[in-house]
């Protein structure tokens, strides 16, 4: 039993420690998000129109023109991580009007009223806006696979995928979670929503190479968790796909990125409710 399902310890009864106590509360959280996805799957159908759309006509249109220089790698193999990013971007950077929404039906103040840290709170949140994203990622990955992308399939590159994707939506969904606590609107939310969206998404290396900005881009790009979230993805998705940066550096940078992100949304949480 976690710290949201018991109102205070029965007598004699041995508290679990206290990782494990936040492990269960952070979890708790997390099944009831995939719940409501669960009782709505039309939401990941409509949110798999962009990307795909994105593979098959832009990718399409620029791979025919050979306007962008992907050195010699196929632009197709080269656009699909960067895509596969960007539905768990869109994706997790909206999730904070789901907390606004929470606060409005009573929800979030009795989730601040439970034993649960605000820690394991904000944890459950990030980790379920990672997981959510995994669905995501497995329709534009079969939808890579029908229009011939050259993917990998070792066991081993499929679970980088996936952690790979999960960290970042993670640390994207509590970026949104500590907007949501800022605005505290949903109207201001929306609006910031998509002017954040487009910044983080041309300032990466997604659908063209670091080295094609100019100068000033470049910094910003490197300074840019989506990047290195790419980046990752080129590596581990793609037969001979290059990378920037090692492996190892792109999942420390996206795993850093979260936990400061859960740390800022965790003192930033019981605004909301105010």
């Amino acid at each position: 039993m976690t710290s949201l399902e018991r109102a205070a310890p029965h007598a004699g009864s041995a508290e679990p420690a206290a990782p494990i106590r936040f492990l269960e509360d952070a979890w708790t959280v997390a099944q009831g998000e995939l719940r409501k996805l669960a009782h709505d799957p039309s939401e990941v159908a409509t949110r798999a129109v962009q990307p795909i759309l994105w593979l098959v006509v832009f990718g399409s249109v620029i791979a025919q023109s050979r306007v962008i220089d992907t050195g010699g790698l196929n632009y197709m193999d080269f656009l699909a991580p960067g895509v596969l990013a960007q539905s768990a971007l869109f994706s997790a950077i909206f999730f904070g009007i789901a907390v606004i929404w929470e606060r409005d039906l009573g929800v979030l103040h009795k989730f601040l009223v439970s034993p649960a840290s605000r820690p394991s709170l904000v944890t459950g949140k990030a980790l379920a806006g990672g997981l959510r994203s995994l669905v995501q990622a497995v329709v534009v990955w079969i939808a890579a696979a029908l229009i011939g992308v050259h993917l990998r399939w070792e066991i081993p590159a499929l679970l980088g995928v996936a952690l790979v994707v999960v960290l970042g939506a993670a640390g994207f969904a509590t970026f949104s979670l500590i907007v949501a606590c800022l605005v505290r609107t949903r109207e201001r939310f929306m609006g910031i929503g998509q002017i954040l969206t487009m910044p983080l998404f041309f300032a990466s290396s997604a659908i063209y190479p670091i080295a094609m900005m100019p100068p000033w881009l470049q910094v910003v790009a490197h300074l840019n968790p989506l990047t290195y979230q790419v980046d990752a993805l080129r590596a581990l998705m793609i037969e001979g796909g290059p990378s920037a940066y090692p492996v190892g550096l792109d999942i420390a940078v996206l795993a850093v990125t979260a936990v400061v992100l859960v740390a800022i949304a965790s003192r930033l949480y019981s605004r909301l409710a105010q």
